[in-house]
């Protein structure tokens, strides 16, 4: 809402103020700066204000307000008087405002920092956590002029409002003086803050999602008059999947006189009903959805998912169409699947919700899907249905407008029917706020991602999001660090998924392998190889082997303690009259799940060849009479999880470790599905998968740290100091690079010190230089297409005297150019060592990212280079060097002398605190770094500056701009 032209004409309306925020309950309302033009607005808010708040708010009886007081409350400079509005349906639901004020507590202007703040909230809104979203929103503001201190004045019954700022986080006083409370708040964000802002975003967003999924009634608008259409499919689907709440069809279309359809209630309109109805499934004509939106907004609809096409895949008008279908549902309060989405479904038994074009409900289980497309979610529940695997949810988002799969996954976090995560995704609208969420969840449970435009780099259509510059390669290691499983097919997706759902995870990476095929069982081998697994010699149980004697293997091998998982590859056995069995698939599985049982919680995954029946019987979930025993821990190793029906996803915990070995005869316990695949490469790929993540998440039990004795060597005051100098007071917002003396400059506050290099535009120069600097030398070009390029004769290194320098420079020149296209300079010459590369840069989307590797070929030309999130923790910098292809070179490759890899983790802590310290920096890039054996020399530096961009994930909650 843009002001009238009375607003004050020195400060333009703030629209980036404006944002759509999920409250407690899960419904949205949208926060706005108040305008001279709400003043009908305000009158009617404040006439629906109980005589109780209005008193805690003014302090006494106070029925109605005076023009004046409309005057006060509408017109705001934005600087040093604000005033927020929250609204839903366009009316105002809350309000805040704060009045900058001097030491005395009266009016004033900066440079006072101090503010004195009230809100108002309207009491069939209180509980909902609009005060709170107020306060974050409010606090951003003030920070953004100059704020940094907010005062209150509380009644002390007025117990709602205290809670609201002593549970905010922030760092605060209190007082009682004058019969009231009197409340400081330093607005300066906190850890506390933070977390309270995150935890609150993550029960407001679970709520929502929630609400969509577990709905006590359901509308289907647009259900045909005739069988057929996508309406009466949807329809028939919420019947056939036997949906515990009630159902509605509604058409304008219907005739006076009909009632029924399908054996539901049908309505022409939601106000017809007369009920409150939770879910409305939208299926009419793009022209039509806004009126039906409408309707579902003014009736209390609390979620809409919008199956209609039409929107931003048809170009521009789409676009256009779409962001208001966005805009109108939530001035409503509601949320949005699609538009253009395949449905949702929920498999719990309470729900039984089918709410989609899939013809029926798959079967119950642990996993949770979301898809960004239909075709590929139709192919997912094809793929899981043929596999005996079972869903907890469903989701197919289309064009994901509004709900995105960052919010499932909050959801996911706490939902006890999930275990494991499957994400199809074709971009990250914020990947910030992904990896954030996925490290979270990745802890509890397993998170699977296939990324689709991994190489187009296309968003979603109509969706505005930053657009990444970091290769696919970078996103997938920033994935890893986050604990994500990352796999490039569905096909993978399903194959990890269902071991992950059903199987304990791997204490390790030993894998033992047993079949009735030697052949199998070699390709089984060669496939855990490739994969980085230990393999066992396998096992041949011959092809007269029989289901008893593959129980019996599977038991030795499972009660081993030197096996971490276990691999069964099986053919078809002949039986004694010459001919396969009949029912052997049955009578395997039957034998499997057995052995499985008595053992010990360790992963099994079954590699079969035309069985027939196998990979049905081993999919269906068995239990057990008796429960297994408490376990305990092996020395060293975690506790194993006590469910095999539930492993992977039910621990809060580090991954299992193999149970204690001191019974001789475990306890039966539950066991689920046993994964099966028709190739050994599959099976085992899924399990290495499970081998990594479980690996992760013992790690990630016990998080890395800082080093404290950085902070004892880095001079952040002076490093800000000095980039405020070298970018000015107006600084370009293109930003600009530094000159090397700049950047070593910056550096040194860092404790990183740059090696110095003198120019030499001439050789009577370089011989100057040299003398300074002291021999021997390296004479190095810095022209762009000759830097770091030692392969094209633009470096001569080991100069010990005036007569090799001078002899060094005419080779040069006579070869690559005269002096000023090459740009000479002279440097000191390093200990012998490994060429390395660090580099850190911002990216708009992904935030900001180190990255190390060999210099030269192994980083440019192969790829070889490792990628963490900053801030880097030790664990993160160890891991960083280690997890390089090239790393041998570092640790003594071929009888060479390992080098000093702590001097490297501590340059790259202290890059990694430079730029989080200082979002001006947005790349730097030193390189080489020559390791030696003690130490290491940085030889090379550049560092770009510019306007810092906004971080987003640090700001106040908000939803993604429509």
């Amino acid at each position: 809402m843009q002001p009238s032209p009375e607003q004050s004409p020195h400060h333009a309306y703030p629209d980036h103020w404006e944002a759509d925020v999920v409250l407690r309950d899960g419904g949205t309302a949208r926060i706005r700066p108040i305008t001279t033009d709400d003043a009908d607005r305000l009158v009617s808010f404040y006439e629906q204000v109980s005589d109780e708040s209005k008193y805690y708010r003014f302090f006494a009886p106070y029925p109605r307000l005076s023009a004046k007081d409309v005057h006060r409350f509408t017109h705001h400079d934005y600087v040093d008087r604000v005033g927020l509005a929250v609204t839903v349906g366009g009316e105002f639901i809350a309000t805040v405002r704060y009045d900058r004020i001097n030491a005395q507590g009266r009016p004033a202007s900066a440079p006072a920092d101090e503010a004195e703040v009230a809100f108002l909230v309207q009491d069939a809104h209180q509980g909902r956590g609009v005060a709170s979203a107020l306060l974050e929103h409010i606090a951003a503001v003030a920070r953004e002029r100059g704020i940094r201190r907010f005062a209150a004045e509380v009644l002390p019954a007025n117990n709602k409002m205290i809670k609201v700022f002593r549970d905010a986080g922030y760092t605060q006083q209190r007082s009682f003086e004058d019969g009231s409370v009197h409340l400081t708040l330093d607005l300066e964000p906190t850890a506390e803050s933070l977390a309270v802002q995150r935890a609150r975003e993550h029960r407001a967003e679970a709520r929502s999602v929630q609400r969509l999924l577990a709905p006590g009634s359901v509308a289907v608008i647009g259900a045909g008059r005739t069988p057929g259409g996508v309406g009466r499919t949807v329809l028939r689907n919420l019947l056939g999947a036997g949906f515990t709440g009630r159902t509605y069809a509604v058409n304008s279309a219907f005739a006076a006189e009909q009632t029924t359809i399908d054996g539901v209630p049908a309505h022409r309109s939601l106000g017809e009903i007369g009920e409150p109805v939770d879910l409305a499934v939208v299926a009419v004509p793009a022209d039509r959805v806004p009126e039906a939106v409408a309707d579902c907004g003014e009736h209390g609809v609390q979620g809409l998912v919008v199956l209609s096409a039409g929107y931003a895949e048809w170009g521009a008008e789409g676009r256009e169409r779409q962001r208001e279908l966005v805009r109108q549902a939530r001035s409503y309060g509601m949320r949005i699947i699609g538009p253009n989405a395949f449905g949702i479904i929920n498999n719990s038994e309470a729900v039984r919700l089918n709410a989609s074009l899939a013809p029926e409900r798959p079967a119950s289980g642990r996993i949770g899907l979301f898809t960004q497309s239909g075709a590929i979610g139709i192919a997912l529940l094809s793929g899981l249905y043929r596999r005996g695997a079972g869903l907890s949810t469903f989701i197919s988002a289309g064009n994901r407008a509004d709900i995105s799969g960052n919010d499932f996954l909050q959801y996911w976090y706490e939902d006890p029917d999930t275990d494991v995560a499957l994400l199809y995704l074709e971009s990250l609208g914020n990947p910030r706020k992904f990896t954030r969420l996925a490290r979270r969840i990745a802890a509890v449970k397993p998170v699977v991602v296939v990324k689709g435009a991994r190489h187009s780099g296309s968003t979603p259509p109509g969706h505005a999001v930053p657009v990444s510059r970091i290769p696919d390669a970078t996103v997938s290691a920033l994935m890893r660090q986050a604990g994500v499983i990352r796999v490039d097919t569905v096909t993978e997706m399903v194959d990890a998924g269902l071991l992950l759902a059903d199987q304990p995870l791997p204490a390790g990476g030993r894998v033992a392998i047993l079949g009735n095929s030697e052949s199998l069982g070699l390709l089984t081998y060669d496939a855990c190889l490739a994969e980085g697994l230990r393999p066992r010699p396998p096992v041949d149980l011959t092809t007269a082997a029989t289901p008893q004697d593959f129980r019996d293997a599977l038991a030795r091998a499972l009660a081993d303690d030197g096996c971490d998982a276990v691999v069964v590859t099986a053919i078809p056995w002949v039986g004694e009259n010459g001919e396969a069995e009949s029912g052997d698939g049955e009578v395997l599985a039957t034998a499997l799940h057995a052995a499985a049982a008595a053992g010990p919680a360790k992963p099994v995954a079954v590699v079969h060849v035309e069985i027939g029946g196998l990979a049905e019987a081993l999919a269906a979930a068995t239990s057990t009479v008796a429960q297994q025993r408490p376990a305990t821990a092996t020395p060293g190793r975690p506790a194993p999880a006590t469910s095999g029906s539930r492993p992977a996803g039910a621990a809060t915990g580090p991954a299992p470790g193999p149970v204690d070995s001191g019974s001789e005869v475990p306890a039966p316990r539950a066991v689920g599905r046993i994964p099966a695949y028709p190739a050994a490469e599959r099976a085992v790929r899924a399990l290495a998968e499970a081998v990594r993540y479980a690996q992760w998440r013992r790690q990630a039990s016990v998080p890395g740290k800082v080093p404290e004795f950085l902070d004892d060597t880095i001079d952040e005051p002076a490093a800000a100091a000095l980039i405020d100098t070298l970018l000015g007071p107006d600084p370009d917002p293109r930003g600009r690079p530094l000159e090397h003396d700049e950047a070593r400059a910056l550096l040194a506050c860092y404790g990183i010190t740059v090696r110095p290099t003198l120019p030499a535009p001439g050789p009577e120069e370089a011989v100057a230089a040299a003398a300074r600097l002291g021999y021997p030398v390296a004479l190095k070009t810095t022209a762009p297409h000759l830097r770091h390029r030692a392969d094209l004769g633009g470096v001569r290194l080991d100069l010990d005297g005036e007569a090799a320098l001078r002899r060094a420079y005419g080779e040069l020149t006579d070869l690559l150019g005269k002096p000023a296209e090459l740009r000479p300079v002279v440097q000191s010459m390093a200990p012998r060592g490994v060429d390395t590369v660090v580099r850190a840069s911002i990216d708009p989307a992904a935030g900001a990212v180190l990255s190390f590797g060999l210099a030269g070929a192994p980083s440019e030309l192969l790829g070889d280079t490792a990628h963490r999130l900053v801030p880097a923790t030790d664990r993160d910098a160890a891991e960083l060097i280690r997890s390089i292809r090239a790393a041998p070179v570092l640790f003594g490759w071929r009888g060479s002398a390992p080098v000093d890899t702590a001097a490297l983790e501590e340059l790259l802590l202290r890059v990694s605190r430079l730029v989080d310290d200082c979002p001006e920096v947005v790349s730097i890039a030193l390189e080489p770094v020559v390791v030696a054996t003690h130490g290491l020399t940085v030889l090379g530096a550049s560092v770009r500056l510019s306007p810092p961009p906004a971080r987003t994930d640090l700001g106040p909650r908000r939803l993604s701009n429509y």
